[in-house]
This record gives C-alpha cells, structure tokens and sequence, in this order.
C-alpha cells in the first residue's frame, strides 16, 4: 500500500512485529523512515498510539498511519504528493503547471518551487531535485529526489530502474491497427520547440510506443488510448499519435487544439509509474486515476 496524504488504514493477516509490518506494507519504506514515523506518534495499533518498533502484531489488529508530516502540509490545488520518504517525493500534478521553471529567475510557480518550498517548511537546509518533467498541459504522475546525488543516479539509470510507465490520451479518431507499436526517429527544432518524426533512420532519436485502444465513442470520433513507453523521447506520444493521424485531443502543437475539443486542455494524463527505489532497492507503484472528463466524452 502506498503512503498518501490521508491516513493509511492497513489490516493485519498474520503475526509480525509492527517494523517489520510497515516496511512490508508502506512501498518499500526504508527502517529509517518507519522509525521516524514512530518516533512523531503517527502509528496507531487499534485506538492507542505505538512507539515500538518491535510491538507484536496480531491477525485483526489495525494499523493506522497518520498523514501528518511534522509541522508541515502540501496544499495545492494543482499539486498533491501520492508518497514520500526521507529520499523521494512523488507527486500527482494537474495540467496547466510546469514541472519546472524555464528560464532562469523566472517568477513562475511550477511543481518545483511548490516542492521546494514544502521541503524547507521542514528544514531551512532542504532541498528537491527533479528527476523527470512532464509537459505542462501534461496531468499525472512525477518523482523527485531529496539529494543531488540520488538525481543524477536515478537520471542515468532511469531506463533500467523504470518496471512500468503508463499514459492514457483522449485521441481523436480511432487508431488502426487498435493495437500496436509505433516506431520513428524523432528530431527536436529547439528554435521553435517542436518536434519532427520520420518513420525511417534520419539520425535522429529513435522513439517507441506501445498502444492499445481501450474504448471509442460510438461516433468515432474520440478513443481512449493506454500507452506504454519504451523511450521517453520530447513530446514522443503527442508526436506518434498524430503521426497516427489520431491527435491527442486539446493538442495545439501537434493536433487541431481546442478547435474540435470538447475539453479544455491537452487529454494527455501520466497514469502509473513504477521504478526501483534506488535506496531500497524494491519496486514501488504509484496509480493516478484516469481524469473523469476523459471517459464522459466517449459516453
């Protein structure tokens, strides 16, 4: 179960020690971090508070986590952190927020500076480093660490340490074949910020998306499509899908924008991602829920 801002309700099945129960049921908590959950009484057994990492749990008991983290809470309407430990925090932003700013001194708030600005509420000295971005018109999932050092770790081995990442676009039309992969090699014009494909080698950057059409509208108009990623190429799933002749809907760079959209925004949403944690060395998934305006346009 991933630890979430709410408190985190977990039953017992089996006899264990409360440490050993919360690494096994938190994502691959650290002992560290488990410890210090204890340490700030946010661990109830039944109605009373346990401190004791070694406590013994029977089957039936309950176990709840407060979401409380020290003096401090994230409240952003765009910005919510989905998990968080003492080396990463992953968060489930909103569209309309860049994950960070541009150009240098740039005033705008961006899931960064919201993030920062978390981060040092619990200590002066703290900071975050982003790992990945998302677009901006982009919603759903992102990692960041505590640590430089963890950054630039997680960066170069992001392709070995990612076991699933997942998107689900709004596109229009319907894909033929409903079920595929899409193969070019994509080059980015940095002057004007867009990106070409070619289906053949051109020397640029090879790009591969799987996708797979979950439901269209009875018009055909719009699809629901789930993507998973081989690379993580610049724009690469709103560059195939419209390569596809299949936009993603509100795509202004790369489709027909709000034109023909029925939503207000790019329907371009990052649903699961699941990685090593590179300090536990444990898998740990995260799920954001596919937005609920995706799924009304197909009724």
């Amino acid at each position: 179960m991933i630890k979430r801002k709410q408190d985190t309700v977990l039953k017992v099945t089996e006899p264990a020690q409360l440490m050993d129960f919360l690494i096994a049921k938190m994502g691959g908590m650290a002992k560290s971090s488990v410890k210090q959950l204890l340490g700030q009484r946010r661990v109830k057994v039944g109605a009373g508070i346990q401190t004791r990492h070694d406590f013994a749990l029977k089957p039936g008991d309950i176990v709840t986590v407060s979401s409380g983290r020290g003096n401090s809470q994230l409240t952003h309407p765009k910005l919510k952190i989905v998990y968080e430990d003492d080396d990463l925090i992953v968060v489930n932003k909103q569209p309309g927020l860049l994950t960070v700013a541009t150009t240098p001194g740039s005033k705008e708030t961006t899931v960064m500076s919201i993030l920062r600005a978390y981060v040092k509420k619990q200590n002066a000295r703290a900071n975050i480093y982003v790992v990945h971005r998302l677009d901006r018109e982009t919603s759903g999932l992102l990692v960041f660490a505590r640590s430089e050092e963890l950054q630039h770790y997680m960066r170069e081995y992001w392709r070995d340490l990612v076991t699933e990442r997942t998107y689900i676009a709004l596109a229009e039309g319907v894909l033929i074949p409903r079920e595929g992969k899409i193969t070019t090699w994509l080059t980015e014009d940095k002057r004007n910020a867009v990106v070409y494909s070619s289906p053949v080698d051109d020397g640029g950057d090879i790009a591969i998306t799987n996708y797979k059409v979950l439901r269209s509208s009875a018009d055909g108009q719009y699809s629901l499509v789930e993507l998973h990623l081989e690379t993580g190429r610049t724009n690469q799933i709103r560059v195939h899908l419209a390569s596809k002749g299949c936009p993603v809907v509100g795509d202004r760079k790369y489709g027909h924008g709000n034109e023909s959209s029925p939503i207000d925004r790019l329907c371009l949403h990052a649903k699961v991602l699941a990685f090593i944690h590179p300090v536990t060395e444990k898998t740990v998934r995260f799920e954001s829920p596919v937005p609920k305006e995706f799924n009304r346009v197909l009724l």
